[in-house]
């Protein structure tokens, strides 16, 4: 393909293009016009929350599993549906670019409007297949990539956004994290864990960037970064598969590093947005070799799948300095119980030492449920901080853990399910748990694999439906006093409320 083609929007689409909420774009940023609200996931700027939903398996223009992402503006103003296919969309549809496979909302450009970032893992750059990309289209007050601000497109390659070379199956934007450091400056963390490091295939890493003028780092495990990074790049330790953040600090997971010679153990790197040498200075390594980390390395534990970050204010303290990590580690089996999974806890002080808080999985003390092999406890995570300027409580520190292998019966295998525990005191002591046909108002199915999609807002929790019967494909929104079995607040579904019918996996990432 060469350099990236690009679609050129006639001047006869115009119009329409407005009218669906994407602008015509190409031309050279405008002075920002200031958006009023300040409300979270806001791309209008209006007051009201938006809503991004993807399908990454959708066709676009009869390209299978293209890839799609649907926005939906709240108050009823409307959606907007971003393919590859569009004008001023980056980028031509592929067959399995899988567009929309992660999501990421931040106000990169501090005009008060919510940007959106799209990860492209799948997208062949040139002949490279599965490189990848990451597009963020920005806020305004006429919506997504109508403000004058044509989308960026991050991708590698010499010259290019985050530089170096585009390489065969380097999943740039397999994962993404963004927001605001605690001095203001917004971040956008994007996940490169198939990266090769020299002759050491899929070892990994992630690219920084920072500041409204999009400055860029990229980091791995061989990299000085304010120090040295834990570990060593390895093959198949997949760095960058799994990103989590707070203010100030980060979390980097890598589950296929091996400890010794126990392979696809896992660990974790955390990070300070305190920038050294323009690098973000790392803080420490965990693995279930750490010491004072509970459980052994075992062979395909995969510690650090799946991670989540909250802000973290201890009794006493009259600033929010600190974080509360959750580290999910699927594959951990329960004496004979293969693959129940489990996930661990962590206080991060501000200078960053690292503490142990909790461990949960299904056999814990008065948490729902039970272990059962295959679970998969702790696949995904999302959590909240809900009062981050008050002393954290079990009341304001809520963590969802996906458990997608859960089943009810034989009949409704890998059904899935979503537990929900404090991340401040015991795990049982408030646990919540909804599954299809409890809490979820989907019919009970095999291999609906719920949890597998979860996304967190100051109020609301996100759980995506995008697998099993069609009809119960869908996004769920609780609030996270949510009780056992408690139905949603709100659905979408294909179909309603302006969304396009017909999909194949809506719902599998939201923002």
């Amino acid at each position: 393909m060469g350099e990236r083609w690009r679609h050129t929007a006639a001047a006869v689409l115009t119009a329409a293009l407005l009218a669906w909420g994407l602008g015509p774009g190409g031309t050279s940023a405008t002075a920002a016009v200031a958006c009023p609200s300040g409300v979270e996931s806001d791309f209008n700027g209006d007051g009201i929350r938006d809503t991004a939903i993807s399908d990454p398996e959708a066709s676009d223009q009869g390209v299978p599993r293209a890839g799609a992402v649907h926005v939906v503006y709240g108050g009823g103003k409307g959606t907007l549906t971003l393919v590859q296919s569009m004008p001023d969309v980056p980028g031509v549809p592929e067959s399995g670019d899988r567009y929309g496979y992660a999501l990421a909302i931040y106000d990169a450009d501090l005009d008060g409007c919510s940007d959106l970032v799209v990860g492209n893992p799948f997208e062949d750059i040139g002949t490279e297949a599965d490189s990848g990309s990451v597009h963020v289209f920005y806020g305004s007050p006429s919506g997504l990539n109508a403000g004058g601000r044509a989308a960026k497109e991050f991708y590698q390659g010499s010259g290019k956004p985050l530089g170096g070379s585009a390489e065969a199956g380097d999943w740039v934007g397999y994962a993404l994290a963004a927001g605001k450091t605690s001095t203001g400056t917004p971040y956008l963390i994007i996940g490169v864990p198939g990266e090769s490091i020299g002759t050491v295939e899929d070892a990994g890493g992630f690219c920084y960037v920072h500041g409204t003028g999009q400055t860029v780092v990229c980091v791995n495990q061989d990299t000085e970064t304010g120090g040295a990074v834990p570990g060593v790049a390895e093959q198949d330790d997949r760095l960058g598969s799994s990103i989590a953040a707070t203010p100030t600090h980060f979390a980097v997971g890598g589950p296929g590093e091996a400890i010794g010679s126990t392979t696809f153990a896992g660990m974790v790197n955390l990070f300070s947005h305190t920038l050294s040498s323009g690098r973000p200075k790392p803080l420490t390594g965990l693995s279930q070799d750490t010491d004072g980390v509970t459980g052994g390395t075992e062979v395909d534990d995969q510690f650090g799948a799946a991670l989540a970050m909250v802000p973290y204010r201890p009794p006493g303290a009259t600033s929010t300095t600190e974080s509360l990590l959750a580290v999910g580690v699927p594959g951990e089996d329960l004496s004979t119980t293969v693959d129940a999974g489990a996930v661990l806890i962590f206080r991060i002080t501000a200078a960053g030492t690292v503490t142990e808080t909790a461990w949960a999985d299904q056999n814990t003390t008065d948490v729902e449920g039970e272990a059962e092999a295959g679970d998969f406890f702790g696949q995904r995570l999302a959590a909240v901080n809900t009062s981050p300027n008050t002393t954290s409580t079990a009341t304001t520190t809520r963590l969802a853990i996906g458990v997608p292998g859960e089943e009810s019966s034989e009949e409704h295998a890998d059904k899935g399910g979503v537990q929900i525990v404090p991340m401040v005191g015991a795990p049982g002591a408030s646990d919540v748990w909804i599954d299809p046909g409890y809490g979820v108002p989907s019919e009970p199915a095999p291999r609906m694999f719920t949890g597998l999609s979860l996304s967190a807002l100051s109020t609301q929790l996100y759980v995506g439906v995008s697998y099993g019967p069609a009809g119960g494909h869908a996004v769920y929104a609780f609030p996270w006093t949510v009780a056992s079995g408690e139905a949603p607040i709100r659905t979408w579904k294909p179909g309603e409320g302006g969304i396009p019918a017909g999909d194949v996996a809506f719902g599998a990432a939201v923002g």
